[in-house]
C-alpha cells in the first residue's frame, strides 16, 4: 500500500489516501490494544448498517500501526458550513438528523458509555470532594444502550458528490445515554470558534426533534467537561473548570 499522498496531519496520526483505501496511521504513543479497540468499534459500527467507511486490516507501516479502511470521497460538513455560512441551518438539520439516526442503533458490545465516563472521571485532577459529586451524578442518570458516536462534530462528517452522508472516527464509541453525545457534541461546538455561535441553535434543534427537555442535556454537561479535561490542553483548561462545578446546571 503507496503512503504518498496524505490526506489529513493531526496530532500523533496521519491519514493518507491510496487508489480505493486509507489509512489513518498512529505514532508510538498509541498502543496497540488502543488501535485494536477503535478498528473493533468501527467493525461493531458497520454491522448496525449506519454509512460509515468499511476496516479492511489492520496492519504496521514502517513499525506504526495503523487502521486500513474504505476511503470515502467528498468534503466534511465543517468546511462546507465554513464555505457557505448561508446554508448552515440547512446543513445544521442535516447534523442533527444523521446524530438522531446513530442513536438509532444499538451494538451491544461496545463499550458502556457510564463505565468510560466513570474511568475518565477518576482521570482528572479536580479534587475529591468535586470527583464524589461527579460520580454521584454519573450514577444518578438513566443507563440506555443507544449507539453514542463520543466526538459527533461536523469533521467527521464526509459529504460524497452524491450528497451522501458518512460518519467517521469511532475510537470514541460507546452504548448508552443519547444526551451524553449530544452534551458532547454542544461542547465540541462551544470549545471551536468557528462553531461556536451555532452551539444554542444545534441543542434546541435537537431537543425540538426528538422532543427532549434541554435541561435533561444540560445535566450532562458538567461530565463530559470533566471528560475533555484529561486531555489537559492549557486553551481550555479555565473554560472547562466553570463548566464542571455540578451546580451550575441545576
Amino acid at each position: 500500500m503507496n503512503l504518498d499522498t496524505v490526506i489529513v496531519e493531526r496530532e500523533k496520526k496521519t491519514i493518507y489516501r491510496s487508489g480505493n483505501l486509507c489509512a489513518k496511521v498512529f505514532d508510538e504513543s498509541f498502543s496497540k490494544a488502543d488501535i485494536l479497540n477503535e478498528a473493533l468499534n468501527q467493525a461493531r459500527i458497520e454491522e448496525t448498517g449506519l454509512a460509515i467507511p468499511g476496516v479492511v486490516e489492520v496492519r504496521k507501516f514502517d513499525g506504526k500501526w495503523g487502521i486500513v479502511s474504505d476511503f470515502i470521497e467528498g468534503e466534511t460538513l465543517f468546511s462546507l458550513m465554513e464555505k457557505d455560512p448561508r446554508k448552515n441551518d440547512e446543513r445544521l438539520e442535516l447534523f442533527v438528523d444523521l446524530q438522531i439516526d446513530v442513536h438509532s442503533r444499538n451494538a451491544p458490545l461496545l463499550t458502556k458509555l457510564k463505565d468510560k465516563m466513570h474511568r475518565k472521571i477518576s482521570e482528572t485532577k479536580f479534587d475529591l470532594a468535586t470527583r464524589y459529586e461527579l460520580y454521584t451524578r454519573l450514577e444518578s442518570m438513566p443507563t440506555h444502550t443507544k449507539v453514542c458516536h463520543g466526538d459527533f462534530s461536523p469533521g467527521n462528517i464526509i459529504i460524497n458528490r452524491e450528497g451522501k452522508a458518512y460518519v467517521l472516527d469511532w475510537s470514541h464509541a460507546t452504548q448508552g445515554n443519547a444526551s451524553a453525545d449530544v452534551a458532547r457534541t454542544y461542547l465540541l461546538f462551544c470549545l471551536r470558534d468557528s462553531l461556536r455561535g451555532l452551539a444554542d441553535k444545534y441543542m434546541t434543534l435537537f431537543c425540538e426533534k426528538t422532543k427532549t427537555d434541554k435541561r435533561y442535556i444540560q445535566k450532562w454537561l458538567p461530565i463530559v467537561a470533566a471528560s475533555q479535561s484529561v486531555k489537559d490542553k492549557p486553551e481550555e483548561r479555565e473554560f472547562l473548570s466553570k463548566w464542571v462545578d455540578v451546580v451550575e446546571y441545576e
